[in-house]
């Protein structure tokens, strides 16, 4: 049987956590989960009453970028020929008869509080933001790229924040939140990926999202085919004094007071009174709650709080690891615990597109260095924290990424797996 985080507990709706991963994996953020309510509603009322109130009241999805090689992390083949198996070795986890790779140490001692999916397939073998974080069975725009396009499907964040807003009009943290950086923005070489947007829904549905203000300790040589990345990586460490802040579009100039906003606000309400035309347009709906919402989080201390990692003790934030997942991780249960349902965390491509987790070049030594020690101590560390301050059990958790990488090693220095 499937277990997430090591426990069958409900979500909400009584459905387990258990029969929520089988109803399709990555499918169930798309129709194969509709289907499957809608079987459940008509199971017997017998079933029904003896099924328990579920508690998980959020989700924390922890993206990884370019799909890592189950091959070193999760589904390790030490008895395969060595051009299938690798350098790394196994080790036993927390799990009796489960092993993790080598470079996981800290995950390894975890593992009773995780479920491997090792069945999940699709016929998709490009960076499938758009398809892993959406379900989209088929689409009449490509998969991987304009991500403003309408024609592709609500991100499963965005879903939940346009549900939330029906039920929470006024909700002081937003539901749907993301870190680091918006996606796409940090690197060169190719265009924006598609993914984390709210499609047909509506720009206003889209994720808040926060900008990263800090200094890498480390620097890192990346190479796209005739393109060589040669900078800081902050996924390798960052300074304690780096800091998450509301992306510019939230932000308020520093020369504009609450109190002049406010007289801003409502100028603009009266100029809506003689707009009610456009009031009652679907993008004149999309633009009032985008500007409402905009106001809300200016004037929010409650998310600036939550944002402000620096508060937490420093060996809450070594535990975490002193990078920007890592840190961003911690950020994700600050702003859990502040109220947000929905909380994504994107481990993106840094300095150069073809980076993060599309190990095509380099592989051993990227998957040594640059990638698997941050993964493995935010991972790890945010389910230590999350059960040891009691909300675990109410906490969903999703770690996924595009696809698999083949099994065979390609010829090319430092190694590669492709898709």
């Amino acid at each position: 049987m499937l277990r997430i985080l090591g426990s069958p507990k409900r979500l909400c709706n009584g459905v387990t956590r258990r029969d929520f991963l089988h109803a399709g994996g990555l499918s169930l953020f798309g129709l194969g989960l509709a289907d499957y309510f809608r079987s459940q509603a008509h199971a017997s009322p017998e079933k029904k009453h003896l099924a328990s109130f579920g508690r998980a009241k959020s989700c924390i999805l922890l993206y990884l970028y370019g799909s890592p090689s189950q091959l070193e992390t999760f589904d390790m083949k030490p008895a395969a020929p060595v051009e299938i198996r690798g350098e790394f070795k196994p080790i036993p986890s927390s799990v009796p008869g489960l092993q993790v790779c080598e470079l996981l140490p800290n995950l390894a001692r975890e593992m009773h509080r995780v479920t491997v999916l090792r069945s999940v397939t699709h016929p998709h073998p490009i960076h499938g933001v758009a398809y892993a974080t959406t379900g989209v069975p088929t689409i009449d725009v490509a998969m991987e790229l304009s991500p403003r396009d309408g024609r592709h499907w609500p991100f499963i964040g965005s879903v939940v924040g346009y549900l939330d807003q029906k039920a929470n009009p006024h909700r002081e943290v937003p539901a749907n939140l993301a870190l680091p950086f918006p996606m796409s923005t940090r690197r060169v070489g190719e265009v924006a990926r598609a993914g984390p947007y709210a499609a047909f829904l509506g720009s206003a549905y889209n994720p808040i999202w926060t900008e990263f203000h800090g200094k890498a300790t480390r620097k890192w040589v990346k190479t796209l085919t005739d393109q060589t990345y040669d900078g800081e990586e902050p996924y390798m460490g960052i300074t304690p004094e780096s800091r998450f802040e509301l992306a510019t579009a939230t932000e308020l100039p520093k020369e504009l007071t609450l109190d002049r906003l406010d007289t801003r606000k409502s100028l603009l309400e009266q100029f809506d009174i003689a707009r009610r035309d456009l009031k009652d347009s679907d993008s004149g709906r999309s633009n009032d709650r985008y500007r409402q919402m905009a106001y809300d989080l200016i004037g929010s201390a409650k998310i600036r709080k939550a944002l402000d990692v620096q508060s937490e003790p420093r060996s809450v934030r070594e535990m975490y690891g002193m990078t920007l997942f890592g840190q961003a991780s911690l950020a994700a249960r600050r702003l859990v615990e502040a109220g947000s349902k929905f909380v994504s965390v994107f481990w993106d491509e840094f300095g150069l597109a073809g980076s993060a987790w599309d190990t095509h070049w380099n592989h051993y030594p990227r998957m040594k260095e640059e990638l698997m020690p941050g993964f493995d101590m935010a991972f790890a560390g945010l389910l230590r924290d999350l059960d040891s301050r009691g909300i675990l059990d109410d906490t969903l958790v999703v770690c996924i990424s595009e696809h698999g990488r083949t099994p065979k090693i390609q010829n090319v220095k430092g190694g590669g797996r492709d898709h």
